[in-house]
């Protein structure tokens, strides 16, 4: 017999639901999920229903059995996702529909056929996935809200009450989106979603967060629930502490219900759509069925019993060995502030080392210190400082090496200290790791200088930029290209990136090598040698004309930071497997720009073409270098979230508001949605 729920509302704790996605066939998963939910005394579970499954061969099978399964012991809010490729503008999942009707129309049928199994239901994610909506299809979002506002609406006539899900913590914008286009007047509760340790959202606590949505919905004058509809911690790391304490922050949240991912984790080598290693982590069981920490505390003590076993837990911790942290050298620059960032918005222990001399270092150090206290030490001393760095390394688990002289101009005019600091500087630190008892994953930070100039590459002029001649080097420049060290900057970090495998191969360091195109995002200050992607838009917003070298249609792959920082914390995820490894990193061949494609875009965001000249080629200079990144993508199913033209204009944002300077009108609000920042 179904359970009711039995909160007590003196504690005004929320309703605790799960979160559970079951493919078609999965029916002995379903009964260990249901003895799972009858052990904790669940009562709401949040299940997965996909559109796309139930035009298959076995869907309308499978929910007519999962359906009914799980109503007679939980209380279901079916989820509805996913497009049939049959009936998508183009045959994938994540594709719109061609008609928008067509999803009401199955939402219709979903409640005809088991409407007495729910009285809520939950539909589509917030598009800003292209996995699950590919907004490039939908850039304005307006086929998204014409679909989710018909299918609402006509819930809400067959006697249903409606979710909306996936509002990114803070995300005010998207509701008065929804609003704006006649969604919100059929949603009866709004879904935050939020995963403390996961890429796509910094650690906040649940409170302000809420009051933030609160106070969007009061102003519209709204007043749907406000729920927490999906999240989690993982425990990819082992820590299971963490893990509790993210559920109890949750448990503390103003909100009426939480749905937690999910009761178990997911068999390592089984198949699986989850290209993160994180995401296999969520569950309250290992896979292999034993409980962690919060399974065992919730099946001791019910609810209640879960803060007393995190204040118990946190109490041990002061007695524990020195707290591990993360080091990363060359962490107040622009890549490594963005780790930092994400590090530390996790909960992570940080350790910065750098010698402040590059410009706005010390800016950003002082705004990761503001934001994040304690947590974050900071070592002010050279790459070449052995002592010094020898500190740094001790207690660390992870090393992320940014530390370098980083453009090839100055490797010209002083090769010797470009040699001391990418060569010397790396071989200290190789050393230091070599010692420790246990040492610490290391992840470098290689170039693709160091395949060369790629003079014998033919090319042809395809209007703005430079193509291969040679079809099937369309695909980017892979991990097999010889190595062909040009400049003395080439040669350091070449030999660099080669101590860092060599030393993987003989002495069984856990270290991986990232040869990397041309990375953007925020709290870059480019200059004429590195960061040109910010340079050009830094010059341009001032009005001041610009040089390119060479002709301009020179093309690289351009990645955003954002991205590298989710394939940097995948590598260490992933160091058993990819250990000794060198993997070329870029945004490969759909993100890629010409240095005049990219004057043309500024020239549409800022509404006036940038002035500029060109001056002769540069020693080294590459006029065709796109990431060929299918082997990193292979080994842990990374991928590019955000484009080029998409990643231009969160970083044009990034700089106005650093500026103090207004947005021009072509960044508007809903052509900007996928802009909103979080940092």
């Amino acid at each position: 017999m179904k359970r009711t729920h039995t909160k007590d509302r003196t504690r005004k704790t929320p309703t605790v639901g799960i979160v559970e996605w079951f493919r078609p066939g999965e029916c002995d998963r379903v009964e260990r999920v249901i003895a799972d939910l009858r052990a904790l005394e669940i009562s709401e579970l949040r299940l997965g229903v996909s559109w796309a499954d139930w035009y298959s061969s076995e869907g309308d099978g499978w929910y007519a059995w999962l359906l009914p399964t799980l109503a007679a012991e939980v209380n279901i809010l079916p989820t509805f996702v996913y497009t049939p490729p049959c009936l998508g503008i183009v045959p994938k999942c994540s594709s719109p529909p061609e008609a928008p009707k067509q999803f009401a129309d199955f939402i219709d049928v979903m409640i005809t056929r088991f409407g007495g199994h729910f009285e809520w239901l939950q539909l589509w994610d917030q598009p800003d996935d292209h996995a699950y909506w590919d907004t490039r299809m939908d850039p304005d979002r307006s086929v998204f809200s014409e679909m989710i506002g018909g299918a609402a609406y006509w819930a809400r006539h067959r006697g249903k009450k409606t979710v909306l899900p996936g509002v990114w913590q803070s995300n005010a914008r998207w509701l008065e989106l929804m609003d704006a286009r006649g969604v919100l007047p059929y949603i009866n509760a709004i879904g935050l979603y939020g995963f403390p340790n996961a890429t796509e959202q910094p650690r906040r606590a649940w409170r302000p967060e809420v009051e933030v949505v609160r106070a969007t919905l009061e102003k519209l004058n709204r007043n749907p629930e406000v729920w927490i509809t999906g999240t989690g911690f993982s425990t990819w790391r082992g820590d299971e502490r963490a893990q509790a304490r993210a559920f109890v922050d949750a448990l503390d949240a103003p909100v009426d219900r939480v749905y937690w991912k999910e009761l178990q984790d997911r068999e390592p080598l089984a198949e699986s759509p989850y290209s993160d290693e994180r995401e296999k982590h969520y569950g309250l069981k290992r896979a292999d069925g034993a409980p962690k920490l919060l399974y065992s505390a919730w099946a001791k003590g019910g609810l209640d019993g879960v803060p007393d076993v995190v204040r118990e837990a946190n109490s041990r911790r002061k007695t524990d060995r020195t707290p591990r942290h993360v080091l990363i050298t060359g962490g107040a620059g622009f890549i490594g502030t963005n780790l930092a960032e994400r590090l530390l918005a996790d909960g992570r222990r940080v350790v910065i080392y750098d010698d402040l001399s590059r410009p706005g270092a010390e800016r950003n150090l002082a705004w990761l210190t503001d934001r994040y206290g304690d947590l974050l030490r900071v070592e002010i001393a050279d790459i070449r400082d052995r002592q010094t760095l020898r500190r740094a390394v001790q207690s660390a688990d992870q090393v992320f090496h940014f530390a370098a002289q980083v453009a090839v101009t100055t490797s010209l005019s002083d090769p010797l200290r470009d040699f001391e600091i990418n060569v010397g500087g790396t071989l200290n630190l190789l050393e230091e790791i070599r010692k420790l008892e246990t040492p610490p994953s290391l992840l470098f930070t290689s170039t693709n200088k160091v395949y060369g100039s790629l003079s014998d590459l033919a090319l042809e002029k395809n209007c703005t930029r430079y193509q291969p001649l040679d079809a099937t080097l369309r695909t980017g420049i892979s991990e097999e290209r010889r190595l062909d060290f040009h400049s003395p900057y080439g040669c350091s970090k070449g030999a660099a990136d080669q101590y860092v495998m060599d030393y993987a191969r003989t002495f069984g360091l856990p270290a991986v090598v990232f040869r990397m195109s041309c990375i953007y995002g925020r709290h870059q200050m480019g200059t004429e040698d590195q960061g040109w992607v910010a340079h050009f838009l830094i010059r341009a917003s001032k009005n001041k004309p610009l040089v390119l070298y060479g002709d301009g249609m020179q093309v690289r792959d351009v990645l955003f930071v954002d991205d590298l920082v989710d394939a940097f914390l995948l590598a260490h995820a992933n160091i058993h497997t990819l250990c000794g490894e060198a993997f070329n990193i870029g945004g490969g061949l759909g993100n890629t720009l010409s240095l005049l494609e990219l004057l043309e875009i500024i020239e549409t965001i800022n509404g006036k073409k940038p002035n500029w000249r060109t001056e002769p080629w540069r020693c080294a200079d590459q006029r065709y270098y796109v990431s060929d990144t299918r082997k990193f993508k292979s080994a842990t199913g990374w991928a590019p979230k955000i484009n080029a033209r998409q990643g231009v204009e969160l970083l044009y944002r990034w700089l106005s508001e650093q500026n103090g300077t207004p947005l021009p009108p072509s960044l508007s609000l809903e052509r900007g949605m996928y802009a909103v920042l979080p940092h």
